[in-house]
């Protein structure tokens, strides 16, 4: 494993789980969110994000977390591996529910400068909460597929379940 993917629904741990991986592997980690997210929480265009991320990946062995389907084929088509977090809704929430608070009360600075709001947070259409339950279905479904091309043939696949699973699956690299 010199080329990994770190995929799941918002909040399961992904940043969490691909800084651990490439601590333990001397390899650098590429967070999509930091490469994404400009200041007011302005999206990169496509084209300055994929030039970030074709920079970020040229090397020989890195990690990546994140799912932005738009940029997928630059780093899928040259990982070796991919780890999907596959946690249950109610285990994503919580871990949200309390990154976001923690974020919130201590004004801790993301990408960019951008901050989380609780209001922003909880209480718009583009609510992290929210869209944490608008895709876990849509990621649960997908990534069987996706994972299934033959494109993807290549891939070594860890679907992980639990924090148990994700702790021994660590602790055996």
């Amino acid at each position: 494993m010199r080329r990994i993917v770190v995929v799941g629904t918002t909040g399961s741990g992904k940043t969490i789980l691909a800084g651990a991986i490439a601590g333990r592997l001397g390899i650098p980690h590429v967070e999509l969110d930091a490469l994404h997210w400009e200041a007011n929480w302005t999206e990169a265009p496509t084209d300055v994000l994929r030039e970030r991320i074709t920079r970020a990946v040229g090397g020989a062995a890195w990690v990546v977390d994140g799912n932005y389907g738009k940029v997928r084929d630059l780093f899928w088509s040259r990982a070796d591996t991919v780890v999907w977090l596959d946690y249950s809704l109610p285990v994503i929430l919580w871990q949200l529910a309390g990154r976001t608070l923690k974020r919130v009360m201590t004004q801790e600075e993301l990408w960019s400068g951008n901050r989380e709001r609780l209001g922003t947070a909880l209480f718009r259409r583009d609510s992290i909460i929210l869209w944490a339950l608008q895709t876990y279905r849509t990621y649960r479904e997908e990534y069987p597929r996706l994972l299934g091309r033959p494109e993807h043939a290549h891939l070594t696949v860890v679907r992980l379940g639990s924090h148990r699973e994700t702790r021994a699956w660590l602790a055996g690299l």
